[in-house]
C-alpha cells in the first residue's frame, strides 16, 4: 500500500514539474514573440494628433503612455491591438508642452508579471510648433475694376473653450498670417500678398481675369509652418463681360457704317441726277 502511495506521489511531482516546465516554455515563447514598436511617427493637423507605429501585434497588445514636462504620465489606448492612438485630448492640456510617448508591448492577461514590459519611446513632439495647418477655405472673392478682393475662413481645431470649438486664429493669434498667390489667367507669372486678417484687397489689371490660391502660415516658428494650398479660384466673369462688350461695339460700328454708307450713296445719287438734268430753257 505504501508503495502505491509513493508511486502516486512521484507521479504527481513529475506531472507538476512537467506542467511548470511547460508553462515556463510557453511564457518564454510568448515573450520572444513580443515585438517592440518601430517606425513611431506623429501625425497632427490643426492639433488633431495621432500616434502611428508598426508592427501589427500577434499574440500581444500595446499600451501607450504619454509623458510631458508639465504632464504626469498618463496611459491611453490601453491593451489595444491597433497600431495608432489618438492622443489629442492629452496634448490639448498644454499646446506648448513637449511630449513623448512610451509604447509598451504587453502579453494580455499576464497580470502576475511584475516586470516592466518591453517598450519603445517616440521622438519629442511640441503641438504649437509641429502641428500642420489645415487647408484654408476661400469664402468669398470678387474682382471689380482693378481690385481683387478675397476672404478666407479660419480652420477649426478640436480645442474647446466653454464648449465652443476654437479656430487656429484663436490659438495662434497674431502669429497667424495668410498668403495670397495670384496671377493673370493663362499666365505663369505669380504675385503674392500677405495679411494678418482674413481679407485681401490687391491691385490687378482692369479687364484681365485672374486666378489665385491661399495658404496659412506661421512665420514665427523655426519650422515656418505652412498649410496646404486652398483650391484654385478664377475670376472668369470679366472675360465674358469683355466678349459681350466687344460684340456690342462691333454691332454699333456696323450700324454706324451702314448709315454713313447709305447717306453717302444717297447724296451721290442726288448729285448725279442733278448733273444729268437738262439746263432750264
Amino acid at each position: 500500500m505504501s508503495c502505491v502511495c509513493l508511486l502516486g506521489s512521484s507521479l504527481i511531482t513529475v506531472f507538476f514539474s512537467a506542467s511548470l516546465f511547460a508553462l515556463v516554455l510557453i511564457s518564454a515563447y510568448l515573450v520572444s514573440a513580443v515585438q517592440r514598436a518601430v517606425n513611431i511617427t506623429w501625425s497632427s493637423i490643426n492639433f488633431k494628433t495621432l500616434l502611428h507605429w508598426d508592427p501589427k501585434p500577434v499574440g500581444y497588445v500595446y499600451t501607450v503612455e504619454m509623458d510631458g514636462y508639465l504632464l504626469n504620465r498618463e496611459k491611453v489606448c490601453i491593451h489595444t491591438s491597433k497600431t495608432e492612438c489618438d492622443v489629442t485630448n492629452v496634448i490639448l492640456q498644454n499646446l506648448n508642452d513637449t511630449y513623448t510617448a512610451r509604447i509598451y508591448s504587453e502579453i494580455p492577461y499576464d497580470e502576475d508579471n511584475v516586470e516592466t514590459p518591453p517598450y519603445e519611446v517616440s521622438s519629442k513632439f511640441v503641438p504649437y510648433t509641429q502641428t500642420e495647418l489645415g487647408t484654408p477655405t476661400v469664402t468669398y472673392f470678387e474682382q471689380k475694376d482693378n481690385i481683387l478682393k478675397v476672404e478666407v475662413a479660419d480652420p477649426l481645431t478640436p480645442y474647446r473653450v466653454n464648449g465652443t470649438l476654437q479656430t487656429i486664429r484663436d490659438i495662434f493669434k497674431n502669429d497667424l498670417e495668410y498668403m495670397l498667390y495670384y496671377w493673370k489667367d493663362q499666365s505663369t507669372g505669380k504675385k503674392s500678398a500677405k495679411t494678418k486678417t482674413n481679407q485681401f484687397a490687391v491691385d490687378v489689371d482692369k479687364g484681365k481675369s485672374y486666378c489665385f490660391y491661399v495658404q496659412a502660415n506661421i512665420p514665427s516658428t523655426l519650422s515656418n509652418q505652412k498649410s496646404q494650398k486652398s483650391s484654385i479660384k478664377c475670376t472668369s466673369i470679366h472675360r465674358e463681360d469683355l466678349d459681350v462688350g466687344a460684340a456690342v461695339g462691333i454691332l454699333i460700328l456696323i450700324i454706324v457704317l451702314s448709315v454713313v454708307i447709305y447717306k453717302c450713296t444717297k447724296a451721290k445719287r442726288r448729285l448725279t441726277e442733278k448733273e444729268n438734268m437738262p439746263p432750264n430753257l
